[in-house]
């Protein structure tokens, strides 16, 4: 008796040691997003609560954010271990800090949706140029606003009767709404569907999308603080692996996608999350390129002349990071893992 208890509490032994070594391999990683719990982040959390973080060894916690810019400081101090931003100011602060502990991993947005967005019935179309002689709301942190200089050149916009306003999120859709500017600078599949929300028709919102008015650029990212990714690069690639997989759910289905976030969220209207996610998915994530060579990763000639506009829009050096040192794509699952079906 005394023998088969013996070996029932070596066994119970075992047993502790083995959950305990397991609890000990799953590695924590605090994700900062750009924005708040919207359509756009549905692919987050199916990774979540799918458990396709869990079986990568991973325990995800995940945070809004307050803007694309304002992540990136988030994981370059190692407050989070990583986040979603937008490369184009990652690569500025790369460019005037070199040690900065950050690096791009993963591409989400293939297109970014910087827009300037205005009213028709206020003289605003889709021709740039309309935007002349207008008054225009930007927030100071928006990334569509930080592209401005160079959208300038590039669309030939005169700006010397244009006027600036410095306006917060908050306010950025009400103020169109009310006509107290002309237009705003913000992300397509945001501002678009809030000034909709504000009351203004459908008909009378004219969308100005840069990236097909010449200003050929990258959108948001996943960045990884670098120390946390040389010490646990298993747990970047298991990251990555599985976020990988939510995004293509969410290509894959939109609508289905939506309850998991209205889950974080539940005062969002579910058909404005579901077309608010759907404009994501059509024009900056699944676009021709990723749906040729997959999602997730770039083409690094892209990447390198995309900062000739950086250089003109944010003040790049005339020696910017390379486009390796901005983006390591050795955290990527294989191609044929992220085809978009």
């Amino acid at each position: 008796m005394r023998h088969l208890c013996t070996k029932a509490l070596a066994s119970l032994a075992v047993a502790t040691v083995f959950s305990a070594s397991t609890a000990l391999a799953e590695t924590d990683i605090k994700f900062s997003l750009d924005w708040k719990f919207e359509g756009p982040a549905a692919p987050f959390f199916i990774a979540l609560d799918k458990g396709y973080f869990a079986d990568e060894g991973l325990n995800v916690t995940i945070d809004t954010g307050a803007g694309s810019r304002e992540s990136i400081p988030r994981v370059a101090t190692g407050a989070y271990q990583m986040g979603f931003g937008d490369i184009n100011a990652m690569i500025k602060l790369m460019d005037t800090e070199p040690d900065l502990k950050v690096k791009a991993v993963m591409m989400a947005y293939e297109t970014p949706p910087f827009a300037v967005i205005g009213r028709k019935s206020q003289g605003v179309t889709e021709d740039p140029k309309s935007l002349e002689g207008k008054t225009l709301g930007a927030p100071p942190p928006d990334a569509a606003f930080g592209q401005w200089p160079a959208f300038v050149d590039v669309a030939g916009i005169d700006t010397s009767g244009i006027t600036i306003e410095n306006v917060g999120f908050p306010v950025r859709e009400p103020m169109l709404a009310q006509g107290q500017v002309d237009a705003i600078f913000g992300f397509s599949f945001s501002s678009v569907l809030n000034l909709k929300a504000q009351g203004v028709p459908e008909e009378d919102i004219s969308l100005i999308l840069m990236g097909e008015n010449g200003l050929d650029l990258y959108g948001n990212t996943v960045m990884v603080n670098t120390d946390f990714a040389a010490e646990n690069p298993d747990a970047v690639k298991g990251f990555v692996k599985a976020l990988v997989k939510g995004y293509l759910d969410a290509i894959a289905d939109p609508a289905a996608a939506i309850p998991y976030v209205l889950k974080r969220n539940e005062i969002l209207d579910e058909a404005v999350e579901v077309e608010r996610l759907t404009m994501a998915v059509e024009g900056s994530i699944a676009t021709p390129a990723v749906k040729e060579n997959g999602f997730g990763g770039i083409d690094p000639d892209k990447l390198t002349k995309s900062m000739k506009f950086l250089q003109n829009s944010i003040g790049l050096s005339d020696t910017p990071p390379s486009a390796d040192r901005v983006f390591d794509a050795s955290y990527l699952p294989p191609a044929e893992d992220r085809m978009v079906k």
